[in-house]
């Protein structure tokens, strides 16, 4: 039976906890810093604060942490490297993981050397890893002559929590966007690079997403470049996650675009839409691979939180299975169902 311990105990981690369960995995931990959670039941076990992670890892000799908390790696920068120095599995949802070395590639190699060094593997999943990452390398697989791959997905960022809504700039006026958001990309490559070789780039979601693509197909990249657009809607919308109305002309959120060229002449363009959802707006997920022939494939209204969360279970074998160090799934082969 894997024994895996619970990082994070918000809107998300039910899912996962529940899933692995079914798929009898033991939890034997689960860790938050909420005050109105720590100390309380949570599926049996009683929810430790985050400054008593190292005990309790060391307490219960878990397989794996799946870790379910924030949006960039220097914010699961302690949590990781805890689980890396005493030679203990961890796979995040948090969406630099997915492909880390292209954004921060000091922390990433920092988690990495100590992952090889105890003998345990680090690496980020989710719902991109099946609708972003695999279902676009399985249909490239059937494709001649590629020259394009060409996708858009969205998302409701009420769904996971006020660190991913804050990533994507939901709430803030569009000066704030631009001052806050927009401006990491009005920037010179040279300018980019240094800002991601000292681990303050932020990227979006997709900078993680178009290098994964690349490493499975074999590709190699030669530049890339993004694009954060502020998203508005004509009438205020009620934010439960931010707790606040975005007024408005305010920013929702935002579509951010990311463009990689490689070296074999394939484009590959990935767009994510996040923002907090109008009356009827539904999550989607639209990709086109361009070659001989063209093949379009559109997803209508996944649920995209449970997706991630089924995911993450799902891919806890491959983790324990993989070679050491911070090991992109990209390199784990296929995903496959456990039930």
């Amino acid at each position: 039976m894997i024994k895996f311990i619970q990082y994070g105990c918000g809107k998300m981690s039910s899912y996962t906890v529940e899933y692995a369960k079914d798929c009898k995995m033991e939890l034997v931990g689960a860790v938050d810093i909420n005050p109105d959670i720590v100390g309380k039941d949570f599926y049996g076990v009683k929810v430790t604060h985050a400054s008593e992670f190292e005990n309790l890892l060391k307490s219960t000799n878990p397989d794996i942490v799946i870790v379910e908390t924030m949006s960039l790696l220097s914010d699961l920068d302690e949590v990781l490297t805890i689980c890396a120095s005493n030679g203990v599995n961890a796979i995040t949802t948090c969406e630099e993981a997915f492909y880390p070395s292209v954004s921060n590639p000091v922390l990433t190699e920092k988690i990495d050397k100590l992952a090889k060094e105890n003998n345990c593997t680090i690496t980020g999943t989710g719902y991109q890893d099946a609708f972003w990452g695999n279902l676009i390398t399985t249909l490239a697989g059937a494709t001649h002559g590629i020259t394009k791959i060409k996708g858009s997905s969205s998302y409701n960022v009420e769904d996971y929590g006020i660190a991913l809504a804050e990533v994507h700039g939901a709430g803030l006026t569009l000066e704030e966007f631009d001052e806050k958001i927009a401006s990491a990309d009005k920037i010179s490559k040279k300018e980019r690079d240094e800002l991601i070789n000292s681990g303050k780039y932020t990227p979006s979601y997709m900078w993680n997403v178009v290098p994964w693509i690349a490493d499975k197909m074999g590709l190699h990249l030669t530049d890339m470049t993004q694009v954060c657009v502020p998203l508005t809607h004509d009438e205020d919308i009620d934010s439960s996650t931010l707790g606040m109305t975005v007024k408005a002309g305010n920013a929702t959120g935002m579509s951010a675009i990311v463009t990689g060229k490689t070296e074999e002449g394939v484009t590959i363009e990935a767009e994510c839409i996040g923002k907090v959802y109008a009356p009827g707006e539904v999550d989607t997920n639209d990709w086109t691979v361009e070659g001989q022939p063209t093949t379009r494939f559109v997803v209508s209204e996944p649920d995209t939180v449970r997706l991630t969360c089924a995911t993450i279970v799902n891919r806890i074998p491959d983790v324990i299975a993989a070679e050491s160090g911070f090991v992109p799934t990209s390199r784990m082969g296929e995903l496959k169902s456990l039930r």
